[in-house]
């Protein structure tokens, strides 16, 4: 029997002069080789350096206004009689007054819009995400994005023109309300459409593999996994229309009493006292009472917003 001997050169079997396969020798391959993790590094730091000077530029306009607001209406949260008096009888010269009237009736419209749209919002996600097929959900879906767009003016003059005019419900805080709703609701329905979709394929089919039901599995696995996600598209919901005044200018004239009744009349909000004190800025004590009630403003989103968080974490779903 014969042996073949092969004989080998260096131990990877390549000769000294041999060439490294593209043609290039030992450095220029290496350098060829760093060059894709160079460029990569390189692309990298230019999305960062373009990133934060996205950030910084948005945060411009933010912290120019609430530097503003702050540094124009701080005195004026100082006053006891801020948060326990009302405007009666006070003339736009006329310095002093409170905002108590106009921060119950703002809390008390955001909370029948709340009460209204967030049942109606949250059900139409679940049904898009969950049951929708067809042209049924397709239309739903484009009735959501065309409310989304509209003006808030154009809602305020729907309410008026349907609830005020063809039904005979007077103006008040209550056909503001639902002109809010209209814009509270798409907000709602997207937010909570795409954390519904979020939730894993897989924690539905576990709890249908155990015979719960499709409407226990939403309510007890879909919505509770979803649940601070949605608080953060409600709290959007609320940001978005508490502040809002061409409805308001329409459906509920302001009056510098205090009202507590949404069905009965004119009603005091923070935007339309903002709105009557805009009108004679020149005189020193509308300017602060604007500035003041602006901040008021700022300060009950703010608020809102963060108990919003505190819910949402002691109700998340624990890891």
């Amino acid at each position: 029997m014969s042996t073949v001997t092969e004989s080998r050169g260096p131990a990877d079997g390549v000769t000294p002069d041999a060439a490294p396969p593209g043609g290039k020798r030992g450095s220029d391959a290496l350098r060829e080789m760093d060059n894709p993790h160079r460029a990569r590094a390189v692309k990298d730091v230019v999305a960062r350096v373009v990133m934060w000077l996205a950030f910084g530029l948005a945060m411009v306009p933010l912290v120019w206004i609430l530097s503003t607001v702050v540094a124009k209406g701080v005195h004026m949260l100082g006053s006891a009689t801020w948060w326990t008096g009302n405007q009666r009888n006070i003339n736009s010269a006329d310095f002093g007054g409170g905002a108590r009237h106009a921060i119950e009736g703002t809390l008390e419209m955001v909370g029948m819009t709340t009460i209204i749209a967030v049942p109606i919002g949250i059900m139409t996600a679940v049904y898009l995400v969950e049951y929708g097929r067809g042209p049924l959900a397709k239309a739903i879906s484009f009735m959501v994005d065309i409310l989304s767009g509209i003006p808030s003016i154009v809602a305020g003059l729907f309410i008026y023109a349907v609830v005020v005019t063809t039904l005979g419900l007077r103006q008040s805080g209550f056909a503001a309300s639902l002109a809010l709703v209209l814009l509270m609701i798409p907000v709602i329905v997207r937010s909570t459409e795409e954390m519904l979709k979020l939730v894993p394929n897989e924690l539905r089919e576990a709890a249908y593999a155990l015979g719960v039901p499709k409407w226990v599995t939403v309510v007890k696995v879909v919505l509770r996994t979803a649940f601070s996600g949605i608080i953060t598209g409600v709290l959007l919901g609320v940001a978005r229309v508490m502040g809002e005044t061409a409805p308001l200018l329409i459906l509920a004239p302001y009056t510098k009493n205090f009202q507590r009744d949404l069905f009965n009349g004119n009603f005091p909000t923070l935007p339309m006292m903002i709105n009557q004190d805009r009108g004679d800025l020149a005189l020193a004590a509308a300017a602060e009472r604007m500035w003041g009630a602006a901040l008021t403003l700022i300060l009950l989103v703010l608020l809102l917003n963060v108990i919003g968080r505190v819910v949402a974490h002691f109700n998340a779903v624990k890891k």
